[in-house]
């Protein structure tokens, strides 16, 4: 009534109401007081962190199993569990002792997986506790400080029933000041199986152990005859290493009886290590690689780890199979790709492991298939697609065998999800590592226990285990394998076994496909650059004299561009398809055409020069060289408008292509260059140059003949005059003047010489006697001048002949 007065606020005074409040508040002072010793919240508290942790509570202690062995005991086996317990809270814990638990058996797969999920809820049944002598007490747990505990318990003391898989549980108990009594503060679940005596029926298990990387080579091998490999970086040396990923995967497999499930461009990549090969570093420079060593010591513990198992190939590179069915199927030569990454598994597996490998499966990621995704696989001529049961599921209450035919002849071998997945994840930690190995045993054993029927199961991990998760592995299937549940089957034997009716064989649609799979896939842009440069690659072999040399490695190259390991790195895959294409763009450009100026041609006909240049080390051939006039009216090439020649430049040199050309009018005419292969595809770029044609029509030629021929004349002329001049001086100075001749009429006389004043040697002795009447008066003894013959004579030449 005093609650329901206080509440309304109508049936008692103000100053009862604070009586009887003040009552209530003394009669709780015992919880008050309680409340009182609590520490203030933080803010943490205030944003929603559970109490219980803060005040030192349920869940405030952190218990890890770090190793439970053995990991299947049977009688008179003694269980040690070692981890270490960690107070998270912020009181001190006091009176702490960390026991052992044991809980019901578990009977259903589906049951393993729930108490997994709340593998260290406090709140759950934590199983009856173990007798107290078999328990690690700590008088105080300090908080943030990590205590080790190692409990040892004999198999019989655990008691455990019938064969099964039990719950085992580590707890930790204690008080707080907060809460000062005894309780469970921190539990660490796990599974122990049970199987003391050798089940009647074994459970025959296949373990695909894979050896795959990512793509580490280039198309590129280098500028020499030795065609020196390079790679995208040195990562793969690391890998291969002492201590690396995949030499753990060689070292932890070497002792179990597992199937090799291996990618043959694995072992290509690695054996070009072996040998001289180049590193692309992050500048782009390449540098000598320097792991020879390290390559073939791991090929060889390869080698012999490999020896009487059985070796299953994939396609090379591991193709993504759902990527080519749902994006390159329909771009034109997709599926080549994957029969030539099939065809040459065989010799790449033998030549290098010396084994003769299975080609037969085909392995989509991680095992989701559809109806598109079965047709691929099997298009490369696999018979055997490795499915997994959470893609083709049953409806059954038990796990039926892997094998069941889905029709066409395809066999689908259904890996088992729990088993297949359970080493996934960060295994880092000692603790996550123990419960995963315990985990996929449970589930083995209780797989076992469904059925009184013989049953053939397969296990199909993730492609590119870490090394811990390899480590867990290993321990798990060593495990397996020694115990008294399973037995080792082989990955063909699997799948030959006789399918069970009950199973389901029908494929998923294609709308079933899990979308955060097909979000990773490659795309179809991808799908056409790999057309693309296939193409390039086919205009341009033709033209080589050793095609192997470029379409090996390119070939290798498109088939790593289409691996599953690009799946969720795909700014990396294009990068890897940009620089193949690039690289066979820049081995296309080394066979080209030289760049012409403008040519200048005079007279009728000549010939023009074009250079055809090779950078190759090897030789070109099978090339025609095209030059065409642009304007065949003005100038022609041959007895056409173009002419074409065989081109053969050896590697390294250069060629020059010589052509006749005939002039009909002057001008500048077009003409250009081009190179064709064989069957009239152009190949490289065409040069493009003008030719200034300045040819002289006849009529013209005549004219300028007959001018340069007078002046040739008219200069020889000139040559005889000055000639006979010199002579008539010489003769002058040496015999003095000319006497005059008896007879008048001779041309020879003075008459002559007077009738010819163009004769210098007239006028010089005309010259010398008029001087000799003027310094003196005539001798008796000189003969007058005969005028008269002079003005008889006046046609006379006046010409003197020289002595």
């Amino acid at each position: 009534m005093a609650d329901a007065a206080d509440f309304q606020g109508t049936s008692a005074s103000p100053a009862r109401r604070w009586l009887r409040r003040t009552g209530a508040l003394l009669a709780g002072a015992p919880l008050l007081a309680g409340l009182l010793q609590l520490p203030a919240a933080a803010p943490a508290d205030a944003a929603g962190q559970e109490a219980p942790q803060a005040t030192g509570g349920a869940g405030s202690v952190a218990v890890a199993v770090d190793s439970l062995t053995p990991t299947a005991p049977s009688d008179g086996d003694t269980v040690t569990v070692q981890g270490t317990v960690t107070n998270n809270g912020r009181q001190a814990v006091t009176d702490a002792h960390v026991d052992l638990r044991v809980g019901p058996s578990l009977d259903t797969r589906s049951s393993i997986d729930a108490l997994a999920k709340k593998s260290n809820d406090v709140q759950g049944p934590a199983g009856k506790a173990v007798g107290g002598k078999y328990s690690e007490k700590f008088s105080k747990l300090t908080p943030g400080v990590a205590e080790p505990f190692n409990i040892s318990v004999p198999a019989d003391e655990l008691d455990l029933g019938p064969d099964g898989v039990y719950q085992l549980a580590v707890a930790l108990s204690g008080e707080t000041s907060a809460q000062p009594w005894d309780q469970v503060l921190g539990v660490q679940r796990t599974f122990l199986p049970w199987q003391p005596e050798e089940a009647g029926t074994k459970t025959k298990t296949t373990f695909m152990w894979p050896l795959t990387s990512t793509v580490h080579m280039t198309a590129e091998t280098g500028s020499n005859e030795q065609q020196t490999p390079v790679f995208r970086n040195d990562d793969l040396a690391e890998e291969i290493a002492p201590g690396g990923r995949l030499d753990q995967m060689v070292s932890l497999g070497k002792g179990l009886d597992i199937t090799w499930v291996i990618d043959p461009d694995l072992l290509a990549s690695v054996d070009a290590m072996t040998r001289n090969y180049e590193v692309r570093g992050e500048d782009g420079t390449t540098t000598a690689g320097r792991n020879q060593a390290v390559a073939k010591r791991w090929l060889a513990e390869l080698q012999q780890a490999v020896t009487g198992k059985e070796v299953v190939a994939l396609p090379f590179g591991d193709p993504d199979l759902a990527s080519l069915a749902h994006n390159g199927t329909n771009v034109t030569g997709s599926l080549s790709h994957l029969k030539e990454a099939t065809d040459v598994v065989e010799d790449t597996v033998e030549t290098i492991l010396h084994v003769k490998p299975s080609t037969d499966f085909a392995w989509p990621a991680d095992g989701a298939v559809d109806p598109s995704i079965v047709k691929v696989a099997t298009s490369a001529g696999a018979d055997k697609v490795i499915a997994r049961s959470d893609s083709l599921q049953d409806n059954l209450s038990y796990t039926p065998s892997a094998a069941r035919p889905v029709g066409g002849g395809t066999t689908a071998v259904v890996a088992d999800a729990r088993l297949s997945t359970a080493f996934q994840g960060n295994l880092t930690k000692a603790s996550a590592s123990t419960l995963a190995v315990q985990r996929f045993l449970a589930q083995s054993l209780a797989l076992g226990q469904q059925s009184g029927k013989q049953r053939s199961v397969v296990v199909a991990p993730q492609r590119m285990p870490s090394v811990s998760q390899a480590q867990a592995m290993a321990e798990a299937l060593g495990t397996l394998q020694s115990g008294n549940w399973a037995e080792s089957q082989d990955l063909t034997d699997a799948a030959k076994a006789k399918p069970d009716p009950a199973a389901n064989t029908k494929v998923p649609s294609a709308s079933a496909y899990p979308s955060s799979l097909r979000n990773q896939e490659l795309l179809r842009a991808g799908f056409e650059q790999i057309a693309r440069t296939q193409g390039k690659l086919d205009s341009f072999k033709v033209i080589l004299t050793d095609q192997s040399r470029v379409v090996t490695p390119f070939g290798r190259a498109m088939n790593r561009e289409m691996s599953t390991s690009w799946r969720g790195r795909g700014v990396a895959a294009v990068g890897y398809r940009d620089g193949v294409e690039s690289y066979l763009d820049g081995l296309t450009d080394g066979v080209k055409l030289i760049e012409k100026s403008e040519t200048k041609l005079s007279g009728r006909s000549a010939t023009i020069p074009v250079t055809v240049q090779n950078n190759l080390v090897q030789g070109v051939e099978h090339l025609q060289l095209r030059l065409t006039s642009k304007n065949p009216t003005r100038l022609k090439i041959g007895d056409d408008a173009y002419e074409e020649q065989r081109v053969t430049v050896n590697g390294g040199h250069s060629q020059s292509v010589k052509f006749t050309t005939s002039a009909n009018a002057n001008g500048r005419a077009e003409v250009v260059a081009q190179l064709y292969t064989e069957d009239g595809q152009k190949y490289g770029a065409p040069v493009t140059f003008d030719v200034k044609v300045t040819e002289v029509t006849a009529t013209v030629m005549l004219v300028i003949g007959g001018g340069v021929l007078l002046l040739v004349l008219a200069g020889f002329r000139m040559y005889t005059q000055r000639k006979r001049a010199a002579a008539r001086e010489a003769d002058t100075d040496e015999d003095g003047p000319a006497e005059p001749d008896d007879d008048a009429d001779s041309p020879q006389g003075p008459a002559g010489a007077a009738q010819n004043p163009e004769a210098p040697g007239d006028r010089l002795q005309q010259k010398t006697e008029a001087g000799s009447r003027a310094e003196g008066p005539e001798q008796p003894s000189d003969p007058a001048p005969d005028t008269a013959a002079e003005s008889a004579d006046p046609s006379g030449t006046g010409e003197r002949v020289d002595r």
